[in-house]
């Protein structure tokens, strides 16, 4: 069951449907390596993303899975199979909201992530601020990958929690304006 959305903003309420520009946006994974004495990024090339604080769920964030770029082939073909990802078999990764409050610029959301056919639940703080007639948006969260079945990680070199991290700016859908 989720609650209602509070949409108050120093701009006014945030009303209307917003999708993330890819264009002007990255979502971005970051794990501790080698003993936690290095950290792996990377990033996903293919995502879409919308925003609708009055409709649910109020956030939806859908990500390729097969796009995943850590600018080393042989780790992402590693990230893609099934100790990972398991890409070919789940092609998507997906965040669905069950509540997203807005308080000010400070947006808190509970919802689901679904990957490789598990799902973990996920709250976490994001900043969302008017820039123009557009939001910029900023999410970073932690999760512990073990708890989606990635626990593949030889003598312990990968260490949990995993960071995620959504950046960009969101643009008003005109088309379905109330």
């Amino acid at each position: 069951m989720s609650t209602g959305p509070t949409t108050t903003s120093q701009a006014g309420p945030i009303k209307g449907h917003w999708h993330l520009d890819p264009t002007r946006s990255s979502v971005e994974f970051h794990v501790r390596h080698f003993y936690g004495l290095m950290t792996v990024k990377g990033h996903f090339d293919r995502f879409a993303g919308t925003l609708d604080l009055e409709g649910q769920p109020a956030i939806e964030l859908t990500i390729d899975a097969d796009s995943l770029d850590t600018k080393n082939s042989r780790r992402d073909k590693h990230l893609r199979s099934a100790d990972f990802f398991d890409a070919a078999e789940q092609p998507e990764v997906r965040f669905v909201s069950d509540s997203a409050t807005l308080n000010g610029e400070k947006l808190s959301v509970r919802g689901q992530l679904h990957i490789r056919g598990t799902v973990a639940p996920l709250t976490f703080d994001a900043t969302l601020r008017p820039v123009d007639a557009e939001l910029e948006v900023e999410a970073v969260t932690q999760l512990d990958h073990r708890e989606l079945g990635m626990t593949w990680s030889p003598l312990g070199i990968l260490r949990a929690p995993s960071t995620l991290v959504v950046r960009g700016r969101l643009v008003e859908d005109r088309g379905t304006r109330a």
